[in-house]
């Protein structure tokens, strides 16, 4: 399938029970251009959260991802539907670096060799073919790191958004949940936007009617404050270039950040199976180009003082909720974060959506990433009777979901998605080795049928 060229979907407006518009299919113009801005809602929170916590400029890390996305439609020529925004798996390796003195070059130049790397072994891939990904992500390790991406976000949804308005938060949730259900053909496609909107006029009227509220803030600071803040917005400009500056290269920095390559490949490969998953489109031919855009995004973001980048978990979400899965939609976003990332006003009204509406949202979006590894395992059947697929799983999922971690010095440590993601992979290979050395049996834990080490998947594992 080439990268332009999208075939008309039906009538173009409406889907039919069961329906899904495919990435060489496309809705009506209009349809697309809206529901790539609600992929741009759906990602800019935590696009935008990611580069302000490792202390990088919001609005270039905007661009960034646009450009990222663009590079990574025409690499995988259309087939993969992903859009590609700040990764957030760096920011506890920001906060190590900053702790060693490194500054915004030390940071951006560590993920760049990150990113250097994430490309090689994206062309290992696609030299040795994804046979050997799958070797080494199976079904119940796949499952389990998608689930843990997921849940792993949790933890920003209780802590940050929703403390700062509980009961905002709580009726976005319901709103979104009510559209997503009741509402029918389009409306319902954009459905999170529509869930952001409501939260953000609700915000509006409340601080009108009720006052300021009394309760953390942004800074996670207990203070009576305005649930909407447009001081920003008001400062400033509607045209501006973000901030760029060249990295710099710390092989203490690099060491710190070099970990984190074994959750980028696991999101990668977890990204990938999940939409061919939902597409009906087996993707392994395409897992290693995926890998290989993601490491080339990454370099070209980092070289300029950009963030990392990565698949976006968000965004199947939105795909999951919408059924909608066309590349179209992808460029549309593409676009709207390129133009976005010229305009420092827009910025500042991204960063004034009050934290209760993101709690809203964030509840379903982040519950729809997580379970969508619990549908690999079913698809998969992955038998978790068996303790070789159960004991690996249960405790990489609760290591990251818990935010588990494991320090090794002073400046390094692993925790969440890299601690969680190693101990699946390890704990399963591992204990997978040992069974067979042991010629053991697996005995299902509540009974049942026994599986030797090489079936413990399930019938579906291949």
């Amino acid at each position: 399938m080439a990268s332009f060229g999208w075939k008309l979907h039906g009538d173009g407006k409406h889907l039919g029970p069961g329906e899904v518009v495919k990435p060489g299919e496309r809705l009506t113009w209009g349809r697309t251009i809206g529901l790539g801005a609600q992929h741009v809602v759906s990602m800019i929170g935590a696009c935008f959260v990611a580069p302000v916590l490792m202390g990088l400029d919001p609005n270039l890390a905007l661009m960034a991802s646009g450009v990222a996305t663009v590079l990574f439609l025409l690499m995988t020529r259309g087939r993969v539907p992903s859009y590609l925004g700040s990764s957030l798996s760096f920011v506890g390796v920001a906060a190590v670096i900053a702790g060693q003195g490194g500054d915004a070059g030390t940071l951006t130049g560590a993920m760049l060799v990150v990113g250097a790397c994430l490309a090689g072994c994206g062309i290992a891939v696609q030299i040795l073919g994804a046979r050997v990904v799958h070797a080494v992500l199976p079904p119940t390790v796949t499952g389990a790191v998608v689930m843990l991406i997921g849940f792993n976000l949790a933890p920003v949804t209780a802590r940050t958004y929703w403390p700062q308005d509980q009961w905002v938060a709580l009726a976005t949730m319901v709103f979104t949940g009510l559209a997503l259900v009741v509402l029918r053909g389009f409306w319902s496609r954009i459905a999170i936007f529509l869930g952001l909107v409501f939260g953000y006029v609700l915000s509006w009227v409340l601080d009108r009617t009720a006052g300021q509220i009394h309760s953390v803030n942004g800074a996670g600071k207990l203070t009576d404050h305005w649930r909407i803040d447009f001081s920003g917005v008001v400062k400033a400009d509607w045209i501006g270039a973000p901030t760029f500056h060249a990295p710099n290269f710390s092989a203490s920095a690099i060491l710190v950040a070099l970990p984190v390559l074994v959750a980028l490949i696991a999101e990668n490969a977890g990204h990938v199976k999940a939409v061919g998953e939902m597409t009906g489109d087996p993707l392994d031919d395409k897992l290693g180009t995926a890998i290989l855009a993601d490491g080339t995004a990454t370099v070209l973001s980092t070289a300029v003082g950009g963030p990392a980048t990565t698949t976006y978990a968000e965004n199947i979400g939105v795909m999951a909720a919408t059924r909608v899965y066309s590349t179209a939609a992808y460029w549309a976003a593409a676009g709207f974060a390129l133009l976005f990332g010229l305009c420092p006003k827009f910025g500042a009204v991204v960063a004034a959506i009050p934290g209760g509406v993101l709690g809203g949202i964030t509840v379903i979006l982040y519950g729809m990433i997580g379970l969508l590894g619990a549908q690999i395992w079913v698809r998969n059947k992955v038998d978790f009777t068996v303790p070789l697929n159960l004991i690996p799983a249960a405790a990489g999922i609760i290591v990251a979901i818990g935010g588990v971690s494991l320090k090794f010095t002073d400046t390094f440590e692993l925790n969440g998605i890299a601690l969680g993601t190693l101990i699946v992979l390890t704990g399963y290979h591992g204990l997978r080795w040992l069974s067979r050395a042991a010629g053991r049996r697996h005995e299902p834990l509540l009974g049942g049928g026994t599986t030797t080490y090489g079936d413990a998947e399930g019938p579906s594992s291949g």
